[in-house]
């Protein structure tokens, strides 16, 4: 259902084969924090049932969950997207400030990653590194959970996307070789019908 929020990075017609986020665990203060705030004001609040504290933690409660809200987005909406043409680096700065980058498969001219530290080692995070054809530019994406699977998809789409797309530009040359052939073969039937005709009046002539 989430998934709906990625849509707009998609064209038409354009089908999501993987999502990736950073490491949960990576985030887990930052998803944690709100959480334990808000239990904090409920049990204030059963400790003092009174109006005054109920509106208090009320209005508190509001703010917090903003917060947990906003924190949960900066996890979820910080994003790679693997498509059957690209892959999509979406990251999320605010309610207000959101930046993708699209790299088609035709422009990569490398994928690796790297997994660097105990930590990341122990929890399977590292860094994927996408090079581009031509400038030498390179894309890093950071903190990614099981970053040898998403290097491996990254190669298997980009595989199947340019056969598929050798595939379609064989087809369309063998289309304008036979348009051709067609025409050049109307052609030439046309000339054998207008040497017949010229020949058939001269013998009509003489």
């Amino acid at each position: 259902m989430l998934e709906r929020l990625f849509h707009r990075h998609l064209e038409d017609d354009e089908p999501m084969y993987l999502l990736v986020h950073k490491h949960w665990m990576l985030s887990f203060v930052e998803l944690a924090l709100p959480l334990l705030a808000l239990l904090g004001s409920w049990v204030l609040l059963y400790m003092a049932p009174i109006k005054p504290v109920f509106v208090t933690i009320f209005l508190v409660d509001i703010v917090i969950l903003f917060w947990g809200m906003r924190n949960f987005l900066d996890y979820y909406l910080d994003a790679l997207l693997i498509t059957d043409r690209a892959v999509i680096d979406i990251e999320w700065h605010g309610w207000f400030h959101r930046e993708s980058t699209r790299i088609d498969y035709s422009s990569i001219e490398g994928v690796s990653y790297e997994v660097q530290g105990i930590l990341g080692t122990i929890l399977n995070y590292g860094t994927i590194t996408i090079e581009r054809i031509g400038n030498g530019s390179v894309v890093e994406i950071e903190k990614v959970k099981r970053p040898r699977d998403v290097e491996s998809a990254i190669l298997a789409c980009q595989s199947e996307c340019l056969r598929t797309k050798n595939l379609k530009d064989s087809a369309q040359v063998k289309d304008i070789i036979a348009e051709i052939v067609a025409e050049r073969m109307q052609m030439k039937a046309l000339d054998q019908d207008e040497g017949q005709s010229i020949a058939k009046n001269h013998q009509a002539e003489s």
